[in-house]
């Protein structure tokens, strides 16, 4: 089995809903995500994904996400805008993009609100 990963940055606001505790107040991150993708051959040039490709599909989230309050952009405004459901909706996002000429799929989206706290959804 073949793994690719690249990692992306950005920052956001969220206030966390049912949560009794500081984070349910406003606040920040600089998130960070990873997503690793995965599949069993690599294509004529020896790659199993192309990273240009994984990191334009991963600045599409990005974009939408980057320097906005989480619980105002649509699934957060009905979800709430925790890591774990962060790091599923890079999952969906990146999967329902993700084209290659072997068969891949996207393994698992790491997702940092701080240095020493990390969300991982894998399927």
């Amino acid at each position: 089995m073949f793994e690719v990963s690249t990692q992306k940055t950005f920052a956001a606001g969220h206030a966390l809903r049912n949560y009794h505790g500081k984070c349910e107040n406003v606040h920040g991150h600089n998130y960070r995500v990873e997503v690793t993708v995965q599949g069993e051959s690599l294509d004529s040039a020896g790659l199993l994904v192309d990273f240009v490709e994984l990191k334009r599909l991963m600045n599409a989230v990005i974009d939408r996400l980057d320097h906005q309050f989480l619980n105002d952009v649509p699934p957060f405004d009905v979800l709430n805008p925790s890591a774990e459901n962060l790091a599923r909706y890079f999952w969906d996002e990146i999967s329902r993009g993700l084209k290659s000429s072997v068969p891949v799929q996207v393994a698992a989206v790491k997702i940092w609100e701080t240095d020493t706290s990390i969300a991982v959804y894998r399927p």
